[in-house]
């Protein structure tokens, strides 16, 4: 797994170099690296392998690393999918692409990234790779950064993620500290209970949620479709968005009963996916079709792996399966069409199927799959995922038909925007001709058709061959609690049964819907009902902007006193409220040992005192230095030897600056003004020096191992 890890960095630092000497034919060779490593995964695919290296013990930052059956899973799709997407790249960008080689890099390092987030089994490093692909994301989408869209949508992308990010590494540190192991599999093998663990799920689901675009933190995933069209087909149809259902299905076996978890997942997965589904009827850009189905499906995915039954499980990593396929597939499809037509409105597309047969074949497939219309493998997720959810004792039977109406609703609307997709890129739209778009655009290279084939095809010979996914898929399953479901395997027939009718009754709801689309169209709203989230974001921005300025301006005037007076003050008040609130008086000490530490602790105290009445700068200076000089006396009477002569030099130097700095001020202050500021600087100072006094007993007496002075 280290070796992988290092051959996808070497690769990115050396991708700049590659696309200087080749051009674009360098990702064939950078699409090698994640190719090779998938032939490691298929070679281990039924063995667990670990690594564990110590490393910063004392903040839990062990590097452990897991390869399981989940881990196998994510990596056919993380390594398998990225290899595909490389050679895709190879024909569609041009050798004269600006920033070329550095995109190049940042595909092969997220593709390791993500490598390395799926086998973390520390959870302190899983977020640091969590995070490492939140910076290449927002770099990726931001690719065209001289576009403002592009500079948003990037900048959306990375506040939203990041944001959620923030939430998941509090709830991480709750959680680990409340199960007493960093490490994710003891976590889960023995998941604590309480509220307090209950507040550190809906933390990591919140970091979940907003890494896959799930309501109300969906809004970034349409926007992000300002990315080149291999960034699409990677991150947000793939690999990224993936990170969120990932983390989900991993932590299903040990929480999936925890009090927040099935409320949260299964509501805001419904939520996502009928109303981006609808959504998704409205857009005329085809990468906008895809990113509200995206979204609709995330939601969909979200809910079969929140389940937490092991049907349900089932279900939602084989439709984890079939969506990376059909979803990356079509992205690629819309990639070709926008280069070799220079559009992506399905208004300005007529004819477009005749013209390239091909393509239109490929798109079929695929948008057949993410249909649910056998024999494809999303035919056997959805069956799969209506026979898991009907009457599944992990839910009261209310909420469990809530749950069923809501996933046929949500598949209706798939049917529905998957047709549309197809006829809106393909249809002759009741044209006689080619639309001006597809009679000028230039045929598209077999090369450059190779990848979203090769996707499309495999999603029908999976769908076929869909005990062989059973027997990718159910070892992970199984881990997750069957809840007394009788064992249930993949398979394009399982006869006359209620699923069944419910998937017609989807394709059928689905293709009427299509068909009333005159009806649909005047149904559109002018604005979304439930509003736009767009503008929600830019309302908290400019809030956050707002009250950011307001509070600068408060605390920040201009005036020293006033902001270290703020300092000291937040110094005296958080520390002693901590003390009040969660610390007993335990203090046990003694005010001196030896006369002589008196003496020295009145000549300090007079030096203080005398420094603050002082109108003559360099005397209050050198009484300043007096105090210094009498806490390394102290420091040599505890012996303390070192302490005492870093005390001395420190001082010194300080004592130098000053003057030097004394020389270009006025020999005397001129204090007429702060005669009734005199009275809380003196209170103030006062409660500084009672604070660290305090601080400074509770700490002798906090501690727990013999002095070294006292070892000697």
């Amino acid at each position: 797994m280290l070796a992988i890890l290092i051959a996808h960095l070497v690769a990115a630092l050396c991708a700049p170099l590659l696309v200087r000497w080749w051009g674009r034919s360098a990702f064939f060779p950078l699409a090698l690296v994640p190719l090779f490593s998938l032939v490691w995964v298929f070679g281990n695919w039924n063995t667990e392998q670990t690594v564990e290296i110590e490393w910063v013990p004392g903040l839990s930052m062990n590097v452990d690393m897991r390869f399981d059956s989940l881990a196998a899973i994510m990596s056919l799709l993380v390594l398998g999918i990225g290899a595909l997407i490389l050679v895709y790249c190879a024909r569609y960008f041009e050798d004269d692409e600006p920033r070329l080689g550095i995109f190049a890099a940042e595909m092969v390092a997220f593709s390791g990234a993500m490598f390395g987030l799926i086998t973390s089994d520390n959870m302190l490093v899983l977020y640091i790779f969590w995070e490492i692909t939140t910076v290449l994301s927002f770099l990726l989408v931001g690719h065209y950064a001289e576009r403002a869209s592009s500079r948003r949508a990037a900048t959306q992308a990375l506040l939203v993620t990041t944001a959620g990010g923030l939430a998941m590494l509090v709830g991480i540190i709750i959680l680990g500290q409340v199960a007493g192991s960093y490490k994710l599999s003891d976590v889960i093998a023995d998941a604590p209970s309480g509220w307090l663990p209950g507040v550190a799920i809906v933390l990591i689901l919140i970091g979940a949620l907003s890494k896959s675009a799930i309501i109300p933190m969906h809004f970034w995933l349409p926007g992000a479709m300002a990315a080149p069209t291999p960034v699409s087909g990677y991150l947000h149809a793939a690999a990224m968005v993936k990170a969120g259902i990932y983390l989900v299905a991993r932590l299903a076996p040990g929480f999936a009963d925890s009090g927040p978890w099935r409320a949260t997942i299964i509501t805001l997965g419904l939520l996502s996916m009928i109303v981006a589904g609808w959504r998704a009827l409205r857009a005329f850009d085809l990468k906008l079709i895809l990113a509200f189905g995206t979204v609709s499906q995330l939601g969909f995915l979200m809910v079969l792996v929140g389940i937490g039954t092991e049907k349900a499980m089932l279900a939602g990593l084989t439709m984890v399966i079939a969506h990376a396929m059909f979803k990356a597939a079509l992205f690629m499809v819309v990639g070709i069409i926008d280069h070799t037509t220079g559009t992506r409105d399905i208004r300005k597309l007529a004819h477009l199927g005749k013209k390239v047969p091909i393509l239109a074949v490929v798109a079929g497939l695929a948008a057949a799959s993410m249909a649910g219309l056998p024999p494809f493998l999303g035919f056997v997720g959805k069956e799969t995922a209506l026979s898991a959810v009907i009457g599944t004792p992990a839910l009261n039977p209310a909420v469990s038909a809530v749950v069923v109406t809501g996933l046929v609703l949500g598949s209706i609307l798939t049917v529905t925007y998957s047709i549309r997709f197809v006829w809106g890129a393909f249809g002759r739209k009741q044209l006689k001709r080619p639309s001006p778009a597809v009679k000028n655009m230039h045929e598209p290279t077999a090369l450059f058709l190779a990848a979203p084939a090769f996707l499309a095809v495999l999603g029908a010979v999976a769908g076929v061959f869909s005990p062989v996914v059973d027997h990718i898929v159910s070892p992970y399953a199984r881990t997750v609690d069957s809840y007394g479901q009788a064992p249930y395997h993949l398979s394009l027939w399982h006869g006359f049964n209620l699923p069944l009718g419910l998937t017609v009754v989807v394709v059928t709801g689905g293709v009427a819907l299509f068909v009333a689309h005159r009806m649909v169209n005047r149904l559109k709203f002018e604005h979304p009902a439930l509003g736009n989230a767009d503008r929600v974001y830019d309302a908290v921005l400019k809030g956050m902007d707002t009250i950011s300025i307001r509070l600068t301006g408060t605390t920040q005037r201009g005036s020293l006193p006033l902001t270290q007076g703020t300092i000291l003050l937040t110094l005296v008040l958080l520390p002693m409220a901590v003390l009040a609130v969660g610390f007993e008086p335990e203090l046990d000490f003694v005010l001196f040992d030896t006369p002589l530490q008196i003496v020295v602790s009145l000549i300090m105290i007079a030096g203080a005192l005398g420094a603050t009445v002082m109108r003559n700068r360099l005397a209050s200076v050198i009484l300043v230095g007096l105090t210094g000089y009498g806490c390394g006396v102290i420091f040599a009477i505890h012996g303390a030897p070192d302490l005492a002569l870093t005390q001395f030099l420190v001082e010194t130097l300080t004592l130098v600056v000053f003057v030097l700095v004394l020389r270009k001020l006025p020999a005397e202050v001129d204090d007429r003004g702060s005669a009734g500021s005199r009275l809380p600087r003196a209170a103030l100072a006062i409660a500084v020096g009672a604070t660290i006094t305090v601080l400074g007993a509770y700490a002798m007496n906090a501690r727990n191992s013999v002095p070294i002075s006292l070892q000697l």
